[in-house]
């Protein structure tokens, strides 16, 4: 299958389901919360901005009165808001259906977390994987939960540097470190369904990507916000593959989806092009051990988390 001609109005119904949508507020992370409201799925907008989050459910409930749609604080710069993030939704919810790994930051000034990770991979990549860790609990209590990471066409130039992850030997590239998190998304996405597997679990993990899609991710660069003017795809169209990952059959046969014409920055869902890198099980379990250790989640029948 080359691509197919999906839209967010084609999704199955969602009732009865319950979706963690991380950076939803705005951009592709909106588009994504909206789609599954508009089908029926009680939608969580999990986000660092609170005011910009209950601004994002009210156009929601603006465009769909019926929607049940909640907000809850999570700064995935802080691993210890993700840690009580998640005792939040294990005391509200019994299970989780879907959890859409999509809040990001893109090319900052050099930065860190509140745990002293630099801030794209600190974010992107340890955050969702501490995220994920303490919710699947709630993800296999539920019939056949998914896991959607959004990662990047930028992960094509993307290396894991696990002599330098946080920029604090060599100079502080902001393009590097992007690339290097969002690859470190799409291989957790392919390491973590390769472990569910391997356990036999009724939980799913795959990778997606939105295209170069016109976002507030870009914020921090001219010169991408002026190429944005030519090659940007509206939001509600980068939005598409990740929902056609998180709701259609179809979507299980392969684990990484996203557009499919020029150079993947544009055009109908379909199946992503992964590098030899992103494939690699090798150092994707070297980055799974490393990001263990430090954010101090570990899954299945390791050690439990604190």
């Amino acid at each position: 299958m080359a691509y197919v001609k999906w839209e967010a109005e084609h999704m199955s119904n969602q009732s009865g389901k319950i979706a963690v949508v991380t950076g939803s507020n705005t951009g592709t992370g909106y588009h994504i919360a909206h789609g599954l409201a508009a089908k029926g799925a009680h939608v969580i907008l999990a986000c660092r901005n609170l005011e910009k989050a209950t601004a994002a459910k009210d156009r929601i409930l603006a465009d769909i009165p019926n929607a049940k749609v909640a907000v809850e604080h999570l700064d995935l710069a802080d691993l210890q808001c993700v840690k009580e993030f998640s005792e939040r939704m294990h005391s509200t919810y019994q299970h989780l259906d879907l959890l859409i790994n999509n809040a990001g930051v893109m090319i900052p000034p050099k930065s860190t977390t509140k745990d002293g990770f630099e801030l794209q991979f600190g974010t992107n990549h340890l955050g969702h994987f501490a995220l994920t860790g303490r919710l699947l609990p709630l993800l296999e209590a539920a019939p056949k939960a998914r896991i959607l990471t959004m990662a990047s066409i930028a992960h094509k130039s993307g290396k894991i540097d696990f002599d330098d992850l946080h920029s604090e030997r060599k100079r502080y590239v902001r393009w590097a470190s992007y690339s290097q998190s969002k690859l470190a998304n799409l291989m957790f996405a392919l390491e973590l369904e390769r472990r569910l597997k391997a356990r036999k679990s009724s939980v799913s993990s795959l990778g997606c990507h939105p295209g170069w899609s016109s976002t507030d991710l870009q914020r921090h660069s001219l010169v991408v916000r002026f190429f944005d003017l030519f090659l940007g795809m509206n939001a509600k169209k980068g939005a598409a593959p990740c929902l056609y990952a998180a709701t259609e059959e179809e979507a299980l046969t392969y684990g990484y989806w996203g557009v499919t014409k020029r150079g993947e920055m544009h055009g109908w869902t379909g199946r992503a092009k992964m590098t030899s890198r992103a494939r690699n099980e090798q150092t994707a379990q070297k980055l799974w051990a490393v990001s263990c250790e430090l954010t101090g989640v570990t899954y299945f029948e390791d050690t439990q988390t604190p």
